[in-house]
């Protein structure tokens, strides 16, 4: 059995792969939606639109359902405290993707133009609102929470559902929307062709643009305006968890002392202006696929560099900023890692391998011919 802390760190650095894959697979089916209502100026182009996605958006969805239930798994004290202080934060996540699964199956179920107008409306909501808020939960976390915890680690949360709207979160809302759309804009270009293709290029070219202009403001925010936490205390990163047994200290500049400690760990930001510069050039050059591998990088350097300058935390604490939780003291029971870590170890070459067949046999083209010769089967 491999040892707790070892276990720790492993579950944080699948979680994080998890929400990659979250951000990389059922995020360009969000940025598609994103783009629906925009990018299709009639009836069959938005129905082409649907169709790029329409076979493997649920599957893909699994990433944010696993992702979801792994943090409550492997951190519950984090998963407590986060879900009930951003509880109507995930209700209005949960609503707006309430919309997807109707909206895909009913939208082409009648041939009236407002019916199909308000879905359209609907996959968009379905597609912008949860990769919005993500974001600004990122944002939030990176000025600390206002929660703490109680002798008996009751989590009470102190804040309101309109103060997590903050100006530094909505600019982090803002990055994670337009990478989402950006990702799937370089998908639309894979999928599509003539004047949807050439529209998809020009969002890709735009919200590529608005991604890498976010993400470095909310860099020199953070580097100049957002103080950090710094763990004063020796911590045993083998002990069992107890968040309130250790102190905080809230320091200017304290995000950047993991990449400061460690310089090769500013790869992970380079990552993001690279890949994002690199897929705004294949898609100003007609090269889709490369886009989307480029957009993809620049996914996980905007993923990685949020979870590089946090750790070791998962969710600081503004009210009390000893009951921040950690890796270290969030962490469920050295079995349940272990049982966990060897069942995603089976179980995830598994899935990959199964949708990297699935996305081989969908491969290709979606043309009006297409979903006229597939009329009652397409969405």
């Amino acid at each position: 059995m491999l040892d707790y802390e070892t276990l720790k760190l492993i579950w944080w650095l699948l979680i994080g792969v998890l929400l990659l894959g979250f951000a990389v697979m059922d995020g360009h089916d969000m940025g598609v939606g994103v783009l629906l209502p925009f990018v299709g100026k009639n009836d069959m182009e938005r129905r082409i639109i649907i169709n790029t996605v329409g076979p493997h958006w649920d599957g893909n969805q699994v990433w944010f359902v696993t992702a979801g239930g792994a943090i409550f798994a492997a951190w519950p004290l984090a998963y407590a405290a986060a879900f009930s202080g951003f509880y109507w934060a995930m209700l209005a996540v949960l609503w707006a993707l309430f919309f997807r699964p109707v909206g895909f199956d009913y939208r082409s179920k009648v041939n009236n133009p407002t019916w199909r107008s308000a879905w359209d409306w609907g996959l968009f909501i379905g597609g912008a609102v949860p990769p919005l808020i993500f974001g600004v939960a990122f944002g939030n976390l990176l000025q600390g929470v206002p929660f703490h915890f109680e002798d008996n680690l009751m989590p009470v949360y102190t804040g309101s559902f309109w103060g997590l709207l903050n100006p530094f979160a909505l600019l982090a809302g803002g990055v994670s929307l337009a990478m989402l759309t950006f990702h799937g804009a370089n998908y639309l270009m894979i999928r599509t062709e003539g004047e949807i293709q050439e529209r998809a290029r020009k969002a890709a070219l735009i919200f590529g643009s608005v991604m890498l202009l976010a993400f470095a403001l909310a860099g020199v925010w953070v580097s100049l305006g957002i103080k950090g936490y710094v763990i004063t205390s020796v911590v045993d990163p083998g002990a069992l968890p107890n968040p309130l047994d250790k102190t905080v200290a809230i320091e200017a500049g304290a995000w950047l002392g993991n990449f400061a400690r460690q310089p090769l760990l500013w790869a992970v930001p380079g990552a993001a202006f690279v890949g994002g510069l690199a897929a705004l050039l294949f898609a100003w050059t007609r090269k889709p696929v490369l886009a989307f591998i480029g957009s993809a990088v620049a996914e996980l350097g905007i993923i990685g560099t949020a979870g590089v300058a946090l750790f070791p935390f998962i969710m600081p604490s503004s009210s009390d900023p000893r009951s921040s939780l950690t890796v270290w003291d969030s962490a469920a029971s050295q079995m349940g890692l272990s049982v966990m870590f060897w069942a995603a170890l089976i179980f995830t070459p598994i899935v990959i391998a199964y949708t990297s067949w699935a996305y081989k046999m969908m491969a290709g083209k979606i043309t009006a011919a297409y979903i006229e010769a597939n009329d009652r089967s397409a969405y």
